[in-house]
């Protein structure tokens, strides 16, 4: 249902990520190998893959922390080769290392963090104020991070990623080590973002949770081995779960981690 309703809402798609042949090579061993795709504005977009199908390099170049051997690719609409320092400006990141200071207080790592992704500052206090009413955290304000349960944690870096309202976040793995309902309460929060036309890029483990993007790609081997949204995928592959298309496919990956 979810799936549908965003096809309805977004009448008017309009590219947010575009990739044409993009390929990443270390010596002669290539990570990301020919890959093209497109994802559009307000999407949540699954990018899947086993540990050395090449997903996390795939990221890093469209983050602009990589440069590509060959091909093409724009962020926001800024060119992943060309324009590194735009693209960095116009999305967020969650990495799939927890990002926040345990010894800083929830509000000083929202304040460090807008200043970080260039929030005006005299905006900042009631950025803050709204965030901590959003997340229902305002009566943990003057928390140390150290002292929440890991996902209120994990709800807190996701909400400081997207403190400056960017365009794109990459979220990397970011319910990893997470109990079921914490999980639950983060998507919630993707869905939100997305209804505010944030575009959401998520890598997971988690099979359940490719069920709730719009449209899911599998890598192996530094391909795409497919693309499409999971009703679809499912229907593919002939098998009533993403699990089941997932372990198709990862069958035939040949190589490890990169």
């Amino acid at each position: 249902m979810r799936i549908v309703l965003w096809k309805c809402l977004n009448s008017d798609f309009m590219e947010v990520i575009k990739v044409e042949n993009l390929t990443k090579r270390f010596g002669s061993f290539t990570a990301v190998n020919n890959i093209s795709f497109e994802v559009e504005k307000g999407e949540i977009f699954g990018f899947l893959g086993a540990n050395g199908a090449g997903k996390t390099t795939a990221m890093r170049m469209l983050c602009g922390l990589s440069q590509p051997t060959s091909g093409n690719g724009t962020v926001a609409g800024y060119d992943i080769s060309q324009q590194s320092e735009e693209v960095k400006k116009h999305i967020g990141y969650m990495s799939q290392k927890f990002a926040l200071y345990d010894d800083l207080k929830v509000w000083e790592n929202m304040r460090l963090y807008a200043g970080i992704y260039g929030v005006p500052r005299r905006e900042i206090p009631d950025v803050i104020d709204r965030m901590l009413d959003s997340l229902g955290f305002a009566s943990e304000k003057n928390t140390l991070v150290k002292e929440l349960p890991l996902g209120w944690k994990q709800k807190l870096a996701f909400s400081v990623s997207i403190i400056h309202r960017p365009e794109i976040v990459f979220l990397d793995e970011p319910t990893g080590g997470v109990d079921p309902v914490a999980r639950r309460q983060f998507w919630e929060l993707i869905y939100k973002a997305a209804a505010d036309n944030i575009t959401v890029f998520v890598t997971t483990h988690y099979m359940d949770e490719a069920e709730y993007c719009h449209r899911v790609s599998i890598m192996v081997d530094g391909r795409i081995e497919a693309l499409d949204s999971p009703q679809n995928l499912k229907s593919t592959f002939n098998t009533t779960s993403m699990e089941g298309v997932f372990q198709q496919l990862a069958r035939k990956a040949k190589r490890g981690d990169n």
